[in-house]
């Protein structure tokens, strides 16, 4: 077919559907063409609030405590069970030439728990691979998606691993493949088969909050936790340097000083899916943490 003969097609067909559109009244309004889906025109989710329960799937230790810990104080200390995944154990991060790699790996998963008791967080969960050479690949991706059919968080916190500016490998492939995890593979029970012939069935996150992102449109205050979440970074001895809970406070005392009272906020690029509520299986369907056995330890 010639290019012309195409182009003569196309139009032809693009009268036939136009005059089969009906036309306004005279004088009456044209319709309003709807917002693209995900447009900044769209009507926005409705606000979060308190979940039931969440999931906080990081690279390393402190991650979550320096992004989004005052969040999760928050939502612990309003009734939510909160669950930490730690996908290494962040044993490159010093500068100490006496420390070892498996030495560093105990003290920073110490670390982390003792982080998250301060929290109220309800487990910690390290995977167990190498600080520096995550890879988002589809062992990661199921491992990811088997503690989601496990647990069954409302809401998922990652990594943005979209974020365009400066990121850590780590952040970035952790981001992506829990990402990827809950949409679709979560949900859509032929993926990972081994999980349903082991009784865990799929399950529907909704809502998805992504630290470190370089475009937030979601805010939390986090003011009445901040004191908490000082308490749960000061936790990490081996990250913070000599700095101290005073430094802290002064620091603070100091933004106030020359910016006036303003809210703690933590902020997020909130991913919201908004699909239709599926069918969950009934309560003797779904297999209890203690009944399935995840890959890693906790």
């Amino acid at each position: 077919m010639t290019k012309s003969k195409f182009k003569g097609q196309v139009s032809s067909l693009r009268a036939n559907i136009g005059a089969r559109r009906p036309k306004p009244a005279p004088g009456a309004p044209s319709p309003a063409a709807a917002p693209p889906i995900g447009s900044a025109a769209q009507e926005g989710p409705p606000p979060l609030g308190t979940p039931k329960s969440a999931m906080v799937i990081m690279a390393h230790p402190d991650d979550a405590e320096f992004v989004l810990s005052g969040t999760v104080a928050k939502w612990c200390a309003e009734g939510a069970d909160v669950w930490y995944v730690l996908v290494t154990s962040g044993d490159k991060g010093t500068h100490d030439t006496e420390m070892t790699r498996e030495k560093l790996a105990a003290t920073r998963e110490a670390e982390q728990r003792a982080a998250c008791r301060v929290l109220g967080v309800k487990e910690c969960i390290f995977l167990g691979y190498p600080d520096g050479f995550t890879i988002d690949d589809l062992e990661l991706r199921g491992q990811v998606v088997r503690l989601l059919r496990l647990y069954r968080p409302e809401v998922v916190m990652t990594w943005d691993g979209f974020r365009g500016s400066f990121n850590h490998r780590d952040h970035r492939n952790v981001g992506v493949s829990v990402m990827d995890a809950v949409y679709p593979v979560v949900r859509d029970r032929l993926f990972y088969e081994r999980d349903e012939a082991d009784g865990l069935h799929s399950h529907q996150v909704n809502e998805v909050l992504l630290g470190g992102a370089a475009d937030p449109d979601y805010t939390v205050d986090v003011t009445a936790h901040w004191e908490t979440k000082i308490d749960a970074i000061l936790c990490h001895t081996s990250q913070i340097g000599n700095r101290t809970r005073e430094d802290f406070i002064k620091q603070r005392a100091e933004q106030v000083a020359k910016d006036g009272e303003k809210p703690i906020e933590e902020k997020f690029r909130r991913w919201s899916i908004r699909r239709p509520p599926r069918q969950e299986p009934k309560p003797e369907e779904v297999a209890a943490p203690e009944a399935a056995t995840a890959t890693p330890t906790s």
